[in-house]
């Protein structure tokens, strides 16, 4: 479904009559802010993520095998 020039300039039209000539830069502008700072915070976070990983020991065959703890608090003894 491809939108022509008419499509587009109906759309614009209708876009115009809603939000005013005032109002689309703010919202172009919020809407690039917004961008900004979700490209931001994906940067950081895969920062974040490579930095914890690089310390960490690589988890070795017994530590991966043996992920059961003992249950210390029953006595079977008697």
């Amino acid at each position: 479904m491809n939108f022509g020039p008419g499509e587009w300039i109906v759309v614009l039209v209708v876009v115009l009559l809603l939000f005013g000539a005032r109002k689309i830069p703010e919202l172009a502008r919020s809407l690039g802010q917004s961008t900004k700072e979700f490209r931001e915070g994906l940067e950081d976070g895969s920062a974040e993520g490579t930095k914890e990983t690089e310390g960490a020991p690589e988890p070795t065959e017994a530590t991966a095998k043996d992920t059961t703890t003992k249950d210390t608090t029953t006595n079977r003894d008697g």
